[in-house]
């Protein structure tokens, strides 16, 4: 018995469960205490700069969370948007926590509706959570202070994929404009 095609599954289709953005905070001050460090003038420029961009290209629905830490709340701030603050995004945080706290990668999964998340958050845990979703290997990778690396998780023909979507440094998003 031959299937139509209208009833035959496609092995094309797309579906995406999640965005991920990782950013990290802009330029700020050398000092301590860790948690109470600012942005520099040069780094309040970058987080104006990406917020711009993300208002232009993020996702409209985004949830954000945020490290406790000042210059991550001031490069969020830089967004004009509601976010939430998350202990588990600290400058001692780690992979594991980071992926707790966002629900990733089974947040769109677990309702009718695909998420989004941005994180605004530290070194070394960002580079090490985008090792880890492209090559399944937590690895010390740098990424740029002010910059966004922005991931999704696809399901594609049965197959669950992580994508890189952009990765776009402060200076990048300067030139755009």
């Amino acid at each position: 018995m031959k299937q139509s095609q209208a009833n035959m599954p496609s092995l094309m289709s797309t579906e995406t469960h999640m965005e991920l953005l990782l950013w990290r905070h802009a330029e700020a001050v050398e000092g301590t205490p860790d948690l109470k460090r600012k942005l520099t003038v040069r780094g309040e420029k970058q987080a104006r700069q990406m917020a711009e961009w993300l208002g232009k290209h993020a996702p409209k629905k985004l949830r954000i969370l945020v490290s406790p830490a000042l210059r991550c709340q001031q490069t969020a701030q830089a967004l004009g948007l509601p976010f939430e603050t998350d202990k588990r995004l600290g400058c001692e945080s780690n992979v594991p926590e980071l992926l707790a706290a966002t629900g990733w990668p089974n947040w769109g999964a677990e309702s009718a509706a695909s998420g989004a998340v941005l994180v605004v958050g530290h070194q070394p845990t960002l580079g090490q959570t985008a090792a880890l979703l492209l090559s399944g290997t937590e690895s010390d990778w740098s990424i740029k202070k002010g910059a966004v690396w922005w991931f999704s998780n696809r399901t594609r023909q049965g197959e669950t994929q992580n994508v890189l979507r952009a990765v776009i440094p402060p200076d990048f998003v300067r030139q755009l404009a």
